[in-house]
């Protein structure tokens, strides 16, 4: 989900790109060990792109090392694009940054190579206590914490507030989103000629599928005996019909959207084509930063089926098991997320913070405004989807669902084939 988002959205940042010469040169993986004299020197690689962000966290850095100088932080700066292949490669050469930023979905494979450390004895209990048990779920493999969860993209709905208005459509508050139903009825309303009420950016429909397919306990990937196979029945076949019918049906979503990115609707939805726009809550920055001066905007909470569960799928920093500086690596983090901190870098972001008290900072410090209210009560219904642990699931999603529901959302294939696709793509990756 995450890196999807960062991989479309990198090449316009012209954030430098970091290779692994320039990684091997900054250091020797924390080399010293833990007796060694002089201060204690750790590199943080971060994937940190937007200018914010980057802000955010080269400021909190350098914070820290003015204030800490037995133990010192080199802010080394990474890319979302090549992140896998550099840390595959810094992990099988020895020479890995001591603190490595990643998602949760991803540090599965590198925490059962046993690259990366336990943190469970390493974090303090209150520290723990700041992030629900769910959200750590993401993270914890075989047993093992290898990461810190920090912070969380969820799905919510950015509409057109005239155009409601103009519908007598209410907007719902921060806590009590639309139902599926609602949504799909609502949308129908805002549908006229030369205007759909809705546009699916579904260009990479997998993550986003699997994601909403929650909202009704479509897990897609079950575990039995210590097997895992894809399985396709009612409830995961609800979110993709229900997007079908709005496409074809009551044809109140926009066909012409299936191919963008969720940044490519927005000349559409500024133009009025389109009145509400699903996706990331992370899209609330460019309508800060693009919207025309006049233009209306609100952010919905996510829609509900028999819940409002979505995949958690959060940012994470991890200490490198061949780090030479365990401790003091746990202290900068706990340090470097705490609430205040914590909430800084989701501004940054313009995502979800895991801990409680920096959803609440965020909050009281933007007053709500621009969607932060919505995006912070969005986390409760955010936790730990079967897709995310499934060893094959990155083959699958590349080799066999993206390209089945594209068929099916340009209508050429059935519900009932899209069903067999995914099945027998499952087959063939989860042997």
């Amino acid at each position: 989900m995450l890196r999807s988002r960062f991989r479309r959205l990198a090449a316009a940042t012209a954030v430098a790109v970091v290779g692994l010469g320039a990684l091997a040169a900054c250091g020797d993986g924390g080399g010293e060990d833990e007796n060694s004299s002089g201060p204690a020197k750790l590199r943080f690689l971060s994937l940190a792109w937007q200018k914010e962000s980057l802000q955010a966290n080269k400021d909190l850095v350098a914070k820290w090392n003015s204030e800490h100088p037995d133990i010192q932080v080199e802010y080394v700066q990474g890319d979302w694009n090549s992140i896998h292949d550099q840390l595959v490669t810094s992990f099988e050469g020895g020479d890995v940054a001591d603190i490595v930023h990643y998602e949760a979905s991803a540090i599965g494979e590198f925490s059962k190579q046993g690259y990366l450390t336990d943190l469970s004895k390493l974090l303090s209990d209150d520290f723990k206590g700041q992030i629900d048990p769910g959200v750590w779920d993401t993270a914890t493999f075989d047993g093992k914490v290898t990461g810190v969860p920090f912070l969380l993209e969820s799905q919510v709905v950015i509409a057109n507030k005239k155009l409601l208005d103009a519908a007598g459509i209410a907007v719902p508050p921060a806590d009590g989103g639309w139902t599926w139903d609602e949504f799909q009825a609502n949308a129908q309303k805002l549908t006229k000629p030369g205007q759909y009420g809705a546009a699916w950016a579904l260009k990479s429909p997998t993550n986003r599928v699997l994601n909403l397919a929650l909202n009704y306990d479509g897990k897609f990937f079950y575990t039995e005996g210590g097997k895992t196979e894809v399985k396709v029945g009612d409830a995961e076949k609800e979110v993709p019909k229900r997007i079908h019918d709005m496409l074809y049906t009551s044809k109140s979503a926009s066909p012409e959207a299936l191919g963008m990115s969720g940044a490519d609707t927005l000349p559409g939805f500024f133009g009025g084509k389109y009145a509400m726009l699903p996706g990331s809550v992370s899209l609330r920055q460019q309508m800060v930063e693009q919207a025309p001066a006049s233009f209306e905007w609100v952010t919905l909470p996510p829609i509900k089926g028999l819940s409002s569960k979505q995949a958690a799928n959060p940012q994470t920093l991890s200490i490198a098991e061949d780090s030479k500086h365990k401790k003091q690596a746990a202290q900068f983090l706990e340090w470097f997320l705490n609430p205040t901190n914590m909430a800084a870098l989701a501004k940054g972001d313009w995502l979800v913070p895991t801990g409680k008290q920096a959803n609440e900072e965020l909050v009281k410090a933007t007053g709500g405004k621009q969607g932060w209210d919505v995006a912070a009560d969005s986390a409760a219904d955010l936790t730990v989807a079967p897709f995310q642990k499934a060893d094959g699931y990155p083959e699958w999603k590349t080799k066999y669902a993206t390209p089945a529901l594209q068929q099916y959302f340009a209508n050429k294939i059935t519900l009932d084939q899209l069903g067999t696709q995914l099945v027998d793509g499952g087959k063939q990756v989860l042997r």
